[in-house]
């Protein structure tokens, strides 16, 4: 491995030049100063604020929702503590702001707003359906071909590109209503929970509204659990749960792409 002139490898070098990228004084640590030398100092302040600036382009880019919702000048200071403490750790930028609405929950600013982090991860939940694997879903017309007594033992076969986000909030409604209006909208003011179904069945990623429970038959299916022991847990986490209305959403927002 090649060594600098005290004897510290590349390696040990670009990790301290990772670290003083990210961190958030604006005075360049002594090591990195002498690796440098004092004539690209300022040229190193200049990069450092341009990386940060770019990731934090990239995080409003993924969260333009949660940005809204708080604002530009606090999102971009929130986004800068994100970038701090939790640094790109992949080459790869499509794939910076996984842990965001985890971050945003122990966020002090921000915990009058605690719908926030489940925001965050319905918008996330929209970046990764964009970017997997297409499946083509299954016509709902399959179930009425099964005879009655079989539609217990069926198997439903999920999108790759699906996800569903519970939440005691009202993410579906707070989230439509501030990608879709002209500007900013408050919460509404009916506090219930909502389940969000996120789906790209070709093209384009829709989210769409479940009954509650739907998220327990979500998590049975994919376990490969059959339709009525599904049902069934559903039911026990929610006593009203809606099985042909959930069934009726999953098929028609393409969730849906087998049925064995």
């Amino acid at each position: 491995m090649l060594a600098q002139p005290d004897g510290t490898g590349i390696a040990d070098l670009q990790h301290r030049f990772g670290q003083a990228v990210l961190q958030a004084p604006l005075s360049v640590p002594d090591g990195i100063r002498r690796d440098l030398g004092p004539t690209r100092e300022r040229r190193f302040g200049i990069y450092r604020n341009n990386v940060k600036a770019s990731l934090a382009a990239a995080l409003a880019a993924r969260f333009p929702v949660v940005e809204r919702l708080v604002g530009k000048e606090l999102f971009t200071a929130m986004a800068l503590v994100f970038i701090e403490r939790h640094p790109p750790r992949s080459p790869v930028l499509a794939e910076y702001g996984a842990n965001f609405a985890n971050f945003l929950e122990g966020f002090d600013p921000t915990a009058d707003l605690p719908y926030l982090p489940d925001i965050a991860r319905l918008e996330w939940a929209r970046l990764v359906a964009f970017h997997s694997a297409d499946a083509s879903p299954a016509d709902i017309g399959l179930l009425t071909e099964l005879p009655p007594e079989m539609l217990g033992s069926a198997q439903l076969g999920l999108h790759p590109a699906m996800a569903v986000i519970a939440s005691p909030w009202p993410i579906v409604s707070i989230w439509t209503t501030n990608t879709h209006d002209e500007t900013p909208q408050p919460p509404a003011a009916d506090w219930t929970g909502e389940t969000a179904l996120v789906t790209r069945p070709h093209l384009e990623v829709f989210v769409h509204r479940l009954p509650q429970g739907a998220d327990r038959l979500v998590a049975e299916l994919a376990h490969e659990q059959a339709l009525g022991a599904a049902t069934e847990a559903a039911s026990r986490a929610h006593a009203d749960f809606d099985l042909a209305t959930t069934l009726s959403t999953l098929f028609g927002a393409g969730a849906i792409t087998t049925l064995s």
